[in-house]
């Protein structure tokens, strides 16, 4: 009798956990004895252990409460060729096991304990769009409290799925989905729910947030109501691709556009556009690594039109160097189309310019701030001899005015291609600083 008093008092100094199953009860207990003396002994916990491979539930019909949240601590790399996105990030589950249970104070105050994560009952919980097999590193353990609560924290490297959108690089925004679910559990088994608010979320992960990179992170947002899907929005750095690509080709554009200030009949201009274009050409061959290997970016747009423009303006070149040397051998009338629309575009008024100061100023330049061709007199005291000023082939026109009117051509085709040049660097530049700041 004696002894069986003795073991009821012992049993009222231990921790007691019920296993409640449905038509019968059992018991077992955790002798909390020594814990202060030689620390937590295992075989205390041995019946829970043994209940690892079964969902901790009293009744199974009941669904298990699995709260999910997670901070994203680094954005390891954007693959916009593959479509994925690599990301570390630390998953958080918390649950109840109903199964275990204690008194803090029958239990040397004990009120927390770690437990080594492979001994107890996990949440299958994994990231629907990920693309890698589930990595988990070992020896990770759990937070289990006094009234049963399991806290598991899990680090995962993720490469996900992500529709990228890379038509605006470098100035693109990313928005990739996380989609919590369980593998093997549905709805009726498992019900997932959000441990904090998105804010919270969001504040956490850009606190913790290390890398210095290519990409930052913009915010979290809840996809869905009804699904535990969390919309991670990332935005790129651009500063290195405006440093190296776009500030590169705009001097080389701007420069091609100073180009029209030489002589368009001297020996210069022509191998000096032709220099450009070819450096041009080797600027992008060095710096095509840096641009995205799929897709049509609008950088890709613009570099192509910067090479447009430049290949036109080297052609207009050689085709005003040879309508030059037309004019000062044997100048060719000037159509009366042409004739109409160089009055128009000039606006002169007279019919027929007797100087080519009065033609520049029609195009609304004096003669200093256009490509430097020389006076038509002096173009024309090289190719006529005296007394060949005179009216030819019924025109009305001496041969020196032909010349001066093709000059007023060429003038004109200059100042047309110089103010294309001048609109499309104010419209990079315009587009630059809108994307930039939004």
């Amino acid at each position: 009798m004696e002894m069986g008093w003795s073991a009821r008092q012992g049993v009222l100094l231990c921790l007691t956990v019920s296993l409640l199953l449905p038509g019968r009860g059992d018991t077992f207990t955790i002798n909390c004895s020594g814990f202060n003396l030689h620390g937590v002994n295992p075989a205390a916990f041995q019946a829970v252990f043994d209940k690892k491979p079964f969902r901790p539930v009293i009744n199974y019909s009941v669904p298990t409460h699995v709260n999910v949240s997670f901070t994203l601590s680094a954005i390891l790399e954007v693959d916009a060729q593959l479509q994925l996105l690599t990301s570390f990030l630390w998953m958080n589950l918390i649950w109840d096991n109903p199964f275990i249970s204690w008194n803090p104070e029958e239990c040397v105050g004990l009120k927390k304990l770690t437990i080594a994560a492979e001994n107890l009952w996990l949440p299958d919980i994994f990231i629907m769009e990920s693309m890698d097999e589930d990595e988990t590193p070992s020896g990770l353990t759990a937070y289990v409290s006094s009234e049963g609560r399991i806290k598991y924290d899990k680090p995962m490297r993720v490469t996900s799925i992500c529709n990228l959108d890379i038509f605006y690089f470098p100035f693109d925004q990313q928005n990739c989905t996380f989609t919590f679910t369980s593998f093997l559990y549905t709805v009726d088994s498992m019900l997932l729910g959000m441990d904090k608010e998105v804010w919270e979320i969001t504040d956490t992960s850009r606190n913790v947030i290390r890398t210095q990179g290519e990409w930052e992170l913009l915010g979290i947002n809840k996809a869905s109501p009804k699904m535990l899907v969390g919309d991670v929005a990332i935005r790129r750095r651009p500063s290195l691709y405006i440093v190296n690509l776009l500030v590169p080709s705009g001097f080389l554009v701007a420069i091609d556009a100073l180009s029209f200030y030489l002589p368009a009949e001297s020996e210069i201009r022509a191998p000096f556009k032709i220099t450009l274009l070819l450096g041009y050409n080797v600027f992008l061959l060095m710096m095509n690594d840096l641009l995205p290997s799929s897709g049509t970016p609008l950088i890709s747009v613009y570099f192509a039109l910067c090479l447009s423009l430049m290949v036109l303006s080297l052609l207009e070149t050689v085709f005003i160097t040879y309508l030059l040397h037309l004019a000062t051998t044997q100048p060719p009338p000037m159509p009366e189309w042409l004739h109409s629309l160089l009055l128009h575009c000039t606006g002169p008024r007279k019919c027929c310019p007797t100087a080519s100061h009065k033609g520049n100023e029609g195009l609304g330049l004096p003669p200093a701030q256009l490509p430097g061709l020389k006076e038509p007199v002096e173009l024309v005291e090289k190719s006529l001899g005296p007394g060949e000023a005179q009216a030819a082939g019924g025109s009305g026109w001496t041969r020196a005015q032909r010349v001066e009117l093709w000059v007023q051509f060429s003038h004109m085709m200059d100042t047309l291609l110089f103010r294309l040049y001048l609109l499309f660097m104010a419209s990079s530049i315009l587009t630059v600083i809108g994307l930039w700041n939004t």
